[in-house]
């Protein structure tokens, strides 16, 4: 039996699921990439997974709310910005995830695939970023996974549009996303 660790950033956010065949554990991992690093670690320590799965909210610049992605691609939109030699910004679990029978068939299912941008900022304006996706955590839970050799991926639920009132919207649609995520869950 698969053993999942399943990663939310706040009590809003969870809803419990069921994977056939899986054994699944919980980590509220607290909003930011310090508190979710450390409690993710703390986690996977106790809990031994053979794979952790973020499943969250995020927001978008080009997409539609309630659309639900699946992302194995993170960028750290606060390390991107300097790129500093010898710091990764940019995290790619493919060959991972590929090679894995479980996720491989969650990742053709209903969702799309995607890249997550992740930063310590709750992004409330336009501007240039690279990824589907923004959150404030999955970057940070990716490089964890990535020092533990385990496959990661993120689903997030879309549930605002940056620049268009963001954190608002973001608290307007929590409930949708935990009965959009609990959704896509459903007989995976």
């Amino acid at each position: 039996m698969k053993k999942v660790l399943i990663a939310y950033a706040v009590e809003q956010e969870f809803t419990p699921i069921t994977l056939k065949g899986c054994k699944v554990e919980y980590v509220k991992t607290g909003i930011g990439k310090a508190k979710a690093a450390m409690n993710l670690t703390a986690a996977i320590c106790n809990n031994r997974p053979d794979i952790v799965i973020n499943k969250g909210t995020a927001g978008t610049l080009t997409h539609a709310v309630g659309n639900i992605f699946v992302c194995r691609r993170f960028i750290d939109r606060d390390f991107q910005a300097v790129q500093l030699p010898g710091i990764d910004f940019e995290l790619n679990f493919r060959e991972e995830l590929d090679a894995d029978g479980l996720t491989r068939s969650w990742l053709s299912s209903n969702g799309l695939t995607g890249t997550c941008n992740t930063g310590d900022s709750f992004v409330t304006e336009a501007e240039l970023i690279e990824g589907d996706v923004v959150d404030m955590e999955a970057f940070a839970l990716a490089i964890v996974c990535k020092k533990f050799n385990l496959p990661f991926i993120a689903v997030k639920y879309v549930t605002d549009i940056i620049g268009q009132n963001s954190v608002k919207h973001w608290e307007d649609k929590l409930t949708d996303a935990r009965g959009g995520l609990a959704q896509w869950f459903l007989d995976k």
